[in-house]
């Protein structure tokens, strides 16, 4: 069985103590998202390397300031704000707030996304599809838009948080793998168009997880045993991933040892797309 570390979550090698990547950046990380399962390991990881960060949540306030009382010892600043990232004008704000707060910007993770269910394509109205475009899209699209200024300024990094499943398609999925393969093409332009500023983008896909959206499946029954293992045998390593593995993968891919890659998709999925 694994130790968990202070937050409760499954301890790793203390790379934190090894490893201080964004110790002297100029400005703080974003992290959309910040309060989810996900997005709150990212924050957690990003705040132990050394980087001031301001994470956004929707709704859940008592998480938010849970995850700044857990990193208050640390020589860092962490800040929250809830945003609805869908109103364009909310997203702009939030970049700005950012800017200001921390004197630049220095990297942006889009971990925010809304809960999707597990349904077949044929029974997804046309009403729910554009809510869920919009929820991940655009509302990656609207942040990311107004951050490129700042980003351009320091050789920034963007890293989004999508789905392995854009990949190999499990059943039911389309919902999520449908909507964040938009995102991840966006972050392949991204690549493409602000390279020559020094700005890099790539994409982090979770597989099967224990943790964030996978988690509130299971609880709900959406994915119920047989689902679970059939999953589990589809994957080579014979076990699944938890949101720790996730933030490992962003925090390298925004860190200088990434320096010379972008417009990559790296997932971390314990092989399942093999």
């Amino acid at each position: 069985m694994r130790c968990v570390d202070r937050y409760g979550v499954p301890a790793r090698l203390n790379w934190g103590a090894l490893v201080n990547d964004f110790a002297g950046r100029t400005g703080a990380a974003v992290v959309t998202g910040g309060s989810g399962g996900i997005g709150a390991a990212i924050v957690r990881m990003l705040a132990e390397r050394g980087s001031d960060v301001l994470f956004t949540y929707r709704s859940n306030r008592d998480a938010a300031d849970s995850i700044i009382a857990q990193l208050s010892d640390l020589n860092v600043r962490v800040v929250a704000i809830p945003a609805d990232l869908v109103d364009e004008s909310i997203a702009a704000s939030v970049v700005s707030t950012a800017a200001a707060e921390f004197g630049g910007i220095h990297t942006l993770v889009h971990a925010a996304g809304p809960h999707v269910t597990q349904i077949h394509l044929s029974r997804v109205e046309p009403s729910a599809y554009r809510a869920q475009i919009e929820g991940e899209a655009v509302a990656f699209f609207n942040v990311v838009q107004p951050a490129l200024e700042h980003l351009r300024k320091v050789g920034g990094s963007i890293v989004a948080v999508t789905t392995a499943a854009t990949r190999r398609y499990p059943v039911r999925d389309g919902l999520s793998s449908g909507t964040k393969g938009a995102v991840e093409a966006v972050v392949r332009a991204l690549a493409a168009e602000e390279g020559r500023f020094g700005v890099r983008a790539n994409c982090v896909g979770p597989g099967m997880l224990t943790d964030g959206m996978a988690a509130r499946l299971m609880a709900s029954g959406d994915l119920d045993d047989a689902a679970l293992e059939v999953t589990m045998r589809n994957i080579p390593l014979r076990k699944f991933g938890d949101a720790v593995d996730i933030a490992e993968a962003v925090c390298f891919l925004a860190s200088d040892r990434a320096d010379f890659i972008t417009g990559q998709m790296l997932d971390i999925d314990g092989g399942y797309g093999v």
